[in-house]
């Protein structure tokens, strides 16, 4: 007796990730697509044709299109937020806790093999399906907030820890603008080291 075959099979063409599953192939292909094309202008369709299955395989791993953007956003953040819970619970100083946070953080935003970050401020994110977005997003930004307090030795969180949190997202800008970047561990430090300057640590 043979065995049933898998949704969507065959595939036509090429696997895009020999060694990763369908659906982390497909959370690739749209990463590419509404990264290089734009989340409105790209279908469901196209994000299938793009990995070389059947529409009707996509929606077996994802119902929507906005849970597919609701999970590669996701993706870009929630690592950094539970490297800051790791951090907490580590005997280091606010300034050495804020450099391991900004160099992981701005790893995570480099490291993304497309530049999913760019996709933030789509209007599409202030609606429902992305309420766990913006919910870790503002955890890790509270984090920061957390930390540049610390650091500067007060107990009054202020705009400054939003300043820092921004530095770190606007390597994403650069990363769609500028035509080549620093080495990342070298971007890493100097985004570190301007994080501790702004929230005024000795160096």
């Amino acid at each position: 007796m043979s065995s049933a075959p898998s949704v969507g099979r065959p595939r036509s063409g090429a696997r895009r990730l020999p060694a990763g599953t369908a659906r982390e192939e497909i959370l690739d292909a749209a990463a590419e697509l509404f990264s290089e094309r734009g989340y409105a202008a790209t279908s469901t369709r196209m994000i299938a044709e793009m990995v070389g299955v059947r529409q009707a395989s996509l929606y077996y791993h994802f119902s929507t299109k906005e849970q597919i953007l609701a999970e590669l956003l996701e993706s870009t953040v929630r690592p950094s937020l539970t490297y800051a819970e790791q951090l907490a619970q580590q005997a280091l100083s606010p300034a050495d806790a804020l450099r391991a946070l900004v160099r992981y953080d701005v790893g995570i935003l480099l490291g993304a093999r497309w530049n999913v970050g760019i996709l933030y401020a789509l209007p599409e994110i202030a609606t429902e399906p992305f309420t766990r977005f913006r919910a870790e997003r503002e955890q890790l930004r509270a984090a920061y907030r957390r930390l540049v307090a610390a650091v500067a030795g007060t107990s009054t969180v202020d705009v400054t820890g939003d300043l820092v949190f921004g530095m770190v997202e606007s390597v994403i800008g650069m990363r769609r603008d500028l035509p080549a970047l620093p080495p990342p561990d070298q971007l890493q430090q100097s985004v570190a080291e301007a994080a501790l300057r702004l929230a005024a640590c000795p160096r």
